[in-house]
């Protein structure tokens, strides 16, 4: 019975990250992205800890596009008209998604420089 419960509980997230996959173009922007970086860093055969912090990166952003996703989505529900705290709310989250992508860039930038130069 516990298997099936943690199964169940893989495929709600599953359908979570498909979601936003489908319904938010910022996330197919970064997983294009990460797909991109990806491959670049096995053409050029980056170090193993090299590729972990592109995964680490490239992973808080992913995450990240999916909390802002979740945060719109629940101020959306309870908020039916123009409020500006529901504002904050996902100007904040959207803002972490920001924060999270000038990371990577400066991580893609700190891994990638030495190589293409």
């Amino acid at each position: 019975m516990e298997l099936r419960k943690f199964l169940k509980s893989i495929y709600y997230a599953a359908a979570g990250l498909g979601y936003a996959l489908r319904t938010q173009r910022n996330m197919r922007v970064h997983f294009s992205a990460l797909l991109l970086v990806m491959g670049l860093a096995l053409y050029l055969r980056i170090s193993a800890y090299d590729l972990l912090l592109l995964f680490f990166a490239i992973t808080l952003v992913v995450m990240a596009e999916m909390f802002n996703t979740a945060v719109e989505t629940l101020v959306d529900l309870f908020v039916q008209t123009e409020h500006p705290l529901a504002r904050v709310a996902k100007d904040v989250a959207a803002g972490a998604v920001l924060v999270t992508a000038l990371n990577s860039i400066a991580v893609a930038f700190v891994v990638f420089y030495p190589r293409l130069v």
